[in-house]
């Protein structure tokens, strides 16, 4: 029986101290404590790294905090249009959704994908069509509603400009807590099965349908046994340009990279070469694991089988 650890992560971005109010503190870490116990749960009780995944990632998209399920951002349209992927180490399957509507939990859609669709990656109506087939839980509109959401959108709907999260500085009066807000997981099962999570609304005012790197196998989301288990989060863009998510995987595989310097080589410099800021977390079939980022902060936690426990907010 190996190590078994998760890491989480609650988005990424110019988080600083002296931005948050201590009960804004207090709630971030109130949440990612509840992700980091429910993903540890399944472990302790001999669950697959899978199921730890999915437990974690649903407590994170039904907390408002997060922009992902619950409190996913609002797109042009003024709608939420949300991303999610699950991989299993194990075997390399994988499930993936974009674009999809009124799903309470998109992480379970993805799961469903990956379980039952014989595909890995569905998108928008056809999704949904799929989730409804599935009997995966919706809800309606107002369920996914936000007042603080709904004002960093009004706040740029009649521009062109988008925000990842909360970046334009005329938002930073709205909520000055400014990330890009995806939700992430990552573990290592009592088997030394890997498997990576990861589930967001995207961007606030964002148009055509725009798809960031979550869902993206390689990109945001990638698990491997034979080398690591990884959820990014940051500027979509660069990440899948950078194919981020693998490159970690291939420098261990190729190069004979520890899983830290892997992704110290990945986030602070190639990605940083072009111009992408976030961050990533991480784990290693021997149950190591490593939380990244090149911002000024992300929300993250990590727990393993030998009592290490740590919940962090700012670099």
């Amino acid at each position: 029986m190996s190590k078994f650890t998760i890491a989480i992560h609650g988005g990424a971005g110019t988080i600083l101290k002296e931005d948050m109010s201590p009960e804004l503190e207090e709630a971030y870490m109130a949440g990612l404590q509840a992700a980091l116990d429910a993903g540890y749960g399944v472990l302790e009780k001999g669950g697959t790294s899978v199921n730890a995944v999915k437990a974690a990632i649903v407590v994170l998209e039904d907390n408002v905090l997060f922009n992902a399920g619950r409190g996913a951002v609002f797109t042009k349209k003024g709608v939420q249009e949300m991303d999610a992927a699950i991989m299993s180490g194990k075997d390399l399957s994988a499930g993936a959704i974009a674009g999809v509507r009124n799903v309470r939990n998109p992480i379970e859609l993805a799961t469903e994908v990956m379980h039952n669709s014989n595909h890995v990656f569905l998108s928008g109506k056809g999704a949904n069509d799929f989730a409804i087939k599935q009997g995966v839980k919706l809800e309606p509109d107002e369920y996914f509603f936000s007042q603080f959401r709904y004002d960093q959108w009004k706040a740029i709907r009649d521009s062109d400009n988008y925000s990842l999260d909360h970046t334009n500085t005329h938002l930073e009066e709205l909520m000055r807590d400014k990330k890009f807000g995806t939700v992430g997981a990552v573990a290592c099962d009592s088997n030394g099965n890997l498997a990576a999570a990861t589930s967001t609304g995207g961007m606030t005012n964002k148009k055509y349908g725009r798809i960031g790197d979550s869902p993206v196998i390689g990109g945001g989301t990638y698990a491997n046994d034979t080398t690591c288990a990884i959820s990014c989060t940051g500027h979509g863009e660069m990440f899948i340009r950078a194919v981020a998510a693998y490159d970690v995987s291939c420098l261990m595989e190729y190069k004979g990279l520890s899983l830290q310097e892997a992704m110290n080589v990945v986030v602070n410099d190639k990605l940083v070469k072009l111009g992408g800021e976030g961050g990533m977390i991480g784990v290693d079939a021997k149950g190591n694991y490593a939380m990244v980022l090149n911002s000024a902060g992300m929300y993250r936690a990590a727990k393993n089988s030998l009592g290490n426990q740590e919940v962090l907010i700012y670099k």
